[in-house]
């Protein structure tokens, strides 16, 4: 697997030969983790798959549908699980469709062989959150989703239940997301403070940066944009099927309705509803450093930003040409009808220093479909 250098010379005051001992793993980390074999698979692992902070996971060959969502436990492997919940299975080959309100569980292709001091923490990749489809890592003899304990070894499954549209998926889609973490940085709200004051994390659009036990506020926006009244999008009940693997394909309007500004500048959320809605700060991922969307909070209201998201190093960055980047959020409301202002605070932002900086950052250049967005849709819809 050949390294791609897509690390562009900014002049800046790290350089590629500052590292440190803790942190989460680059793409040059994660190349010589595949190389070492802590991360295997049978199909060779692509240089596509590496991402700046994370490597994407593919869809094994078969998804079986279950009676219910599980954690496997501490006396079961996931496959132990399986035999005793599953209903019959979907041969994924050149394409299958995975039905809304299902829940399905797919043997990944990637294994790992963690060190004894390297973790793992999975999260949806950003086209498969604002699909509002629900994925999780789950391991052998876990007891968490997303979780992966220092020195795990053993296969990797995905639990996937679509919530608002069907879709059609393959063996090798790529829904999800890995970063590997050596050590466990602390967070404080000091260090954050810092980082902040020394690259502007946000703009200061909802005044000063809120930090609170070392995460970063994000608030919503209800207003919209000189040039668009247009705050949100709300998936629509009974649409088509979304092919995974389609790229601006997809009429918006089949499949979302438009949700406008009012003048109480506030949105409110029905019950169950999916509604894809954008941040209020402009948000910026310095060169070496990941982020990670902290997604509830029982304290801000009843309603939850429901898919946590990784944010790559370079995500909004001056630098990369992307000021402005705003980040889109997932939002479902429980129970009862609630309405969101302009400003509410609805998530929050976890930076984590990287061990050394990327050779390769979030952009055009690897393909990144969403740096410089506003408030967008996924990638298979039509701009």
């Amino acid at each position: 697997m050949k390294a791609q250098q897509d690390f562009p010379d900014l002049h800046l005051p790290q350089t590629l030969a500052e590292s440190h001992s803790t942190g989460v793993l680059p793409s040059q980390s994660l190349r010589a983790a595949i190389e070492r074999e802590e991360i295997t698979a049978d199909q060779e692992i692509s240089e596509e798959q590496i991402q700046p902070a994370s490597l994407d996971l593919r869809l094994g060959d078969v998804a079986y549908r279950v009676r219910a969502s599980f954690l496997p436990g501490r006396r079961c492997s996931v496959r132990q699980r399986v035999k005793e919940l599953a209903m019959h299975s979907v041969e994924l080959g050149d394409g299958a469709v995975l039905e809304r309100d299902c829940v399905y569980v797919v043997p990944l292709v990637e294994r790992l062989n963690l060190s004894s001091n390297t973790s793992a923490i999975a999260n949806p990749k950003s086209s498969t959150g604002r699909l509002d489809v629900f994925v999780r890592l789950i391991t052998d003899y876990g007891l968490e989703f997303d979780q992966v304990g220092q020195g795990y070894a053993g296969p990797l499954w995905v639990e996937v239940a679509p919530r608002s549209f069907s879709i059609l998926a393959r063996a090798g889609s790529r829904l999800m997301q890995l970063r590997l973490k050596r050590g466990s940085p602390r967070r404080t709200d000091v260090g954050l403070r810092r980082l902040h004051e020394s690259v502007g994390l946000v703009d200061d659009a909802s005044g000063p940066a809120d930090i609170k036990e070392g995460l970063l506020a994000l608030s919503v926006d209800a207003v919209g944009t000189p040039s668009s009244d247009i705050v949100g999008f709300r998936a629509k009940k009974n649409t088509g099927l979304i092919d995974l693997e389609k790229v601006n394909q997809y009429e918006p309007d089949e499949f979302w309705e438009p949700i406008y500004s009012r003048v109480q500048k506030d949105i409110i959320l029905s019950p169950n509803d999916f509604h894809i809605l954008g941040s209020k700060e402009a948000v910026t991922v310095p060169l070496d450093h990941a982020a990670e969307m902290i997604a509830y909070d029982t304290l801000v209201g009843e309603f939850r930003v429901h898919y946590a998201g990784f944010f790559d190093p370079g995500f909004g960055h001056h630098d990369m040409g992307a000021a402005g980047t705003r980040a889109v959020l997932e939002v479902r409301s429980h129970e009862v009808p609630f309405v969101i202002e302009d400003g509410q605070i609805v998530g929050r932002l976890h930076y984590e220093r990287l061990t050394e900086r990327p050779d390769k950052l979030y952009g055009a250049a690897i393909g990144s479909s969403y740096q410089g967005q506003g408030l967008a849709l996924s990638k298979q819809f039509k701009r």
